[in-house]
């Protein structure tokens, strides 16, 4: 049988990063004139392991949530029926009060708003580093899927959503050792999510039946290093570029190059987590040159391909200090 050492537990996880080494590094990005808080919601955790939060979004316009990817988990519990459908991939899904999405680290995802939602898109959203998630699955007989999406409404699952608000309390009232309680909170719905899995009863939401987009979208990631044009792309799919356009702009609110330079942008950052030289990046996800690489990223991400490779650096072990 095997047995888990947890004083091994506090030698693999010190403590988070500090306070003042978190404003270090919102004042470097800041002093180089970054919008951090773009930064932090499309591309970093706050914490070095576990991050929780709440968020409410009204559409249309969807608070500008662009098609995204991190370098970390992240697990959706969505609080209300809002007839959203959310894209994971190249293919999307009809989400419910009580669906639970489970996102690995590098793929693409954002809700896709409908024109006339009644009610804000509300939902929990735990952050998991690749850090603590290997550390945790452990203790699993079965790794952890890339992407899940379970439903639990009117089922045994139905309590998951207490599991998430307790976590999201810990963050908030920031008691005495609420960083504990949150990692500890976090492991204990691992463990749920996964004996979820295992269980021959749970139900899984089906992807909805491919459109145009879900083909459109597909194409596009299979070709990030080819030239991609909308008159191409069009007549691949046999029909005209307006409706293409259209398509794009109804369901996604954006062009459909804004979409491929999108796609491309987060291929890269992949890409560079990965250790790939910049100067080789650009070219692997079709850009024409290095200039217009680090012009795009530095929009999308507000941060250079240079400062983000430098992010990337494991922080040290100072837990003996």
């Amino acid at each position: 049988m095997n047995t888990f050492d947890f004083q091994n537990m506090t030698d693999d996880f010190p403590r988070p990063v500090s306070g003042q080494e978190q404003q270090n590094l919102i004042d470097m990005l800041q002093g180089k004139s970054t919008d951090y808080t773009a930064f932090h919601q499309k591309m970093e955790m706050t914490s070095r392991f576990v991050d929780i939060h709440y968020g409410s979004t009204e559409a249309p316009g969807g608070d500008g949530i662009p098609l995204h990817s991190h370098n970390f988990y992240e697990i959706i519990y969505c609080c209300n029926d809002c007839d959203l459908e959310y894209l994971v991939g190249s293919k999307h899904y009809h989400l419910q009060k009580g669906d639970i999405v489970i996102i690995a680290p590098g793929i693409s995802h954002r809700p896709l708003f409908p024109e006339n939602m009644a009610e804000p898109y509300t939902r929990y959203l735990l952050w998991i580093s690749q850090e603590f998630m290997d550390f945790v699955t452990r203790l699993f007989t079965v790794p952890m899927p890339e992407i899940s999406l379970l439903r639990t409404a009117r089922t045994r699952w139905e309590f998951l959503k207490d599991v998430f608000a307790r976590g999201l309390q810990e963050s908030e009232d920031r008691n005495s050792q609420w960083y504990a309680a949150l990692m500890g909170n976090s492991m204990y719905l691992l463990a749920l999510l996964h004996r979820a899995l295992q269980d021959e009863s749970t139900s899984y939401l089906k992807a909805e039946k491919p459109d145009l987009l879900n083909r459109v979208l597909s194409y596009i990631e299979s070709h990030l290093g080819d030239k991609i044009s909308l008159k191409d792309t069009a007549q691949r799919f046999f029909v005209s570029q307006s409706t293409i356009s259209q398509i794009f702009r109804k369901k996604m609110g954006i062009s459909f190059y804004r979409c491929v330079t999108q796609r491309r942008l987060l291929a890269a950052k992949e890409l560079i987590m990965q250790g790939m030289p910049l100067e080789a990046v650009n070219e692997r996800v079709g850009f024409a040159d290095y200039s217009t690489f680090y012009r795009a990223f530095r929009q999308e991400f507000g941060i250079s391909p240079q400062q983000f490779r430098k992010l990337q650096v494991p922080p040290k072990d100072d837990s003996a200090s």
